[in-house]
């Protein structure tokens, strides 16, 4: 007898799959004008076994977004655990941002465009999240001010100027185009970085000790959903 939808061994793997296509099609139609039934025959499963998977429609969207965040809120705490110059974390943590955003446009659009439908816990589910990366970012803008490497910069307003900075980039970036997400992040990095410095210090060489991170700790990649080496991590 074949095991219910939900039971299975390729269970999550499915599961994903779904929330992969359900992204698509929001992107390409929009979350209001995508129906239940668009999306199961997409996936090739009736209504009823597909809310096995999903939970409900504006369920959905939080997955969509947590594709998203779940990896990147667990890179950012470990790159914000670093024992590294604020700025070179700042710098490894945005060019994880952007990986992310390379390979998740679809994901990225949504969230960022149907957010407003959500309500009560779903929505406070994603404020949720954001927040804690934001929180992440602006301990790192603090910390480079307390140095004395940065001006006394507004920790809020410094944190909006590098959110928005990178998290619009999913409006016009081509994965396959000419920057990829290293090159972004240096770009990125050192119009933020000089702009923020405090006047007459010294900035540290934070693409040099970015690509040097890179090159000695393959076993930490930036790349949020690949896995940390956990002794390699505990070293660091």
């Amino acid at each position: 007898m074949p095991r219910p939808p939900g039971h299975g061994p390729d269970y999550e793997v499915r599961r994903q799959k779904i929330i992969d296509t359900a992204a698509t099609l929001f992107a390409r139609h929009g979350y209001a004008a995508t129906s239940i039934n668009e999306l199961g025959r997409a996936v090739g499963l009736a209504k009823g076994a597909l809310y096995y998977y999903i939970g409900s429609k504006e369920n959905l969207l939080i997955e969509i977004q947590s594709r998203v965040m779940d990896p990147l809120l667990s890179r950012a705490r470990q790159i914000a655990g670093l024992d590294a110059d604020p700025l070179v974390r700042l710098r490894l943590l945005s060019e994880s941002l952007l990986t992310i955003i390379f390979r998740r446009l679809d994901h990225i659009w949504v969230y960022e465009h149907d957010y407003r439908s959500l309500t009560g816990d779903y929505l406070d589910t994603l404020l949720g999240q954001r927040a804690e990366f934001e929180q992440l970012v602006r301990g790192l803008l603090t910390e480079a001010v307390e140095a004395g490497t940065f001006r006394a910069v507004e920790p809020h307003l410094a944190t909006l100027q590098f959110l928005n900075l990178h998290n619009h980039t999913y409006q016009w970036v081509k994965p396959d185009g000419q920057w990829d997400a290293s090159y972004l992040s240096g770009e990125y990095c050192d119009t933020l970085l000089r702009g923020f410095g405090a006047p007459g210090a010294a900035l540290p060489d934070v693409e040099g000790e970015a690509a040097a991170f890179k090159r000695d700790r393959p076993d930490l990649p930036l790349d949020p959903e690949a896995a940390w080496q956990p002794a390699a991590l505990a070293a660091s």
